[in-house]
């Protein structure tokens, strides 16, 4: 069996693949940089007045909420050389540690030495998915964030689960969609919990600096022009990928409206699906896809939930189509490519292959949405 000669090499296989990123990786990690200078300037009530230049059009502000830039301090702390090495390092044991998790989920238990190799084969190979360099390449926060929500969603502990949702929101508001899983699976306490822990973020980052927090919560907020263009093909959440279609910023008109519409009705009868076969992976994979979907901006290197997903298209449900389709999708770097075609970041009309081309991942999302409602569990 193929599967079987390649987990006795695993570990070569991984080391093989770290080194050849590790070789042609861009080390430049510009999101990184606007964390490490700008965070400081919550220390002066300057984090959201000064902006760190990118190009002559687009200087890069700080997005996140007060709280995130007082944990980034630390980071800031370092030099910059070294700030970058700790956060790739890390940003690869996190890589490793989601992917060895969503195989321990579906070992049922049994998580014995082939599932051990298995995660370090599939950690060299999620190294290449698109949404994984992007983030490596950026210095972004993702993969630090996902494998954080992903603990707290799979915690045993109400408590820890729902802190540890809430502190990530209070981090970066996405993941504050995780609180459905919670809901869906009734664990009352947890989404408590974590409506406290996102309570504390806010005022510690209150307490840090007030004149920042009641700009970022109360001016700020919903601003997504002010996070980056919408309508750029980096942009995979429904909102983008409209707007791409049809020419425009459609905001939270007709289309937006149906379209979130039609992907609420379709993550109902996934969840229905997923919570009545007892199926944890699928149900979080479900929240966050639809917290993808949904969200004004979704970069194409926020979508590394493909990576627990691949793995439950390919252990739990056994339909590698699909798997194959998403591995095809970010293997082949289709988004930088798309990226290198658009006339401009800023410019949303597009050609119509273009535009068809640029819904890959939302489109792609919909279809497994009706994938694991369908499933003959």
């Amino acid at each position: 069996m193929i599967e079987q000669r390649v987990l006795r090499f695993a570990p070569l296989v991984l080391l093989v693949s770290l080194a050849v990123y590790a070789a042609t990786a861009n080390w430049g990690m510009i999101d990184l940089k606007v964390y490490w200078t700008l965070a400081p300037n919550v220390l002066t009530d300057q984090l959201y007045s000064i902006d760190m230049p990118f190009t002559a059009d687009f200087p890069l502000p700080f997005t996140y909420p007060p709280f995130a830039a007082a944990v980034f301090l630390p980071l800031s702390a370092l030099p910059w050389v070294a700030a970058r090495v700790v956060w790739q390092v890390l940003s690869l044991v996190c890589l490793w540690w989601l992917v060895r998790t969503a195989l321990k989920v579906l070992s049922n238990g049994e998580f014995d030495e082939t599932w051990r190799r298995r995660a370090l084969v599939w950690t060299a190979i999620t190294l290449w998915f698109e949404p994984v360099r992007k983030t490596l390449d950026f210095g972004q926060i993702n993969l630090v964030l996902v494998a954080g929500v992903f603990a707290a969603m799979l915690a045993v502990r109400q408590s820890v689960a729902g802190l540890g949702v809430g502190v990530a929101a209070g981090l970066k508001l996405t993941p504050a969609i995780s609180g459905l899983y919670f809901l869906v699976t009734r664990r009352w306490k947890a989404a408590l919990w974590s409506v406290g822990g996102f309570a504390i973020t806010v005022a510690l980052g209150f307490l840090v600096s007030a004149k920042n927090s009641w700009q970022y919560w109360f001016e700020l907020l919903g601003a997504a022009d002010r996070v980056g263009p919408v309508g750029s093909v980096i942009n995979q959440s429904l909102r983008g990928a409209l707007s791409r279609s049809l020419g425009y910023d459609v905001e939270m008109s007709w289309p937006w409206l149906l379209a979130v519409a039609v992907s609420a009705v379709l993550t109902g009868f996934a969840l229905r699906a997923a919570v009545r076969a007892g199926d944890t992976l699928s149900a979080v994979i479900t929240v966050q896809l639809f917290g993808l979907l949904v969200s004004p901006i979704s970069w194409s290197h926020h979508w590394l939930w493909v990576i627990p997903l691949v793995l439950w298209l390919v252990y739990a449900r056994r339909n590698l189509i699909l798997a194959g389709v998403w591995a095809v999708a970010v293997l082949s770097d289709v988004i930088t490519i798309l990226i290198n075609l658009q006339p401009s970041i800023w410019e949303i009309p597009r050609p119509w292959p273009l535009a068809a081309l640029g819904w890959v991942y939302p489109a792609l999302a919909l279809v497994t949405l009706v994938v694991s409602g369908r499933a003959d569990r």
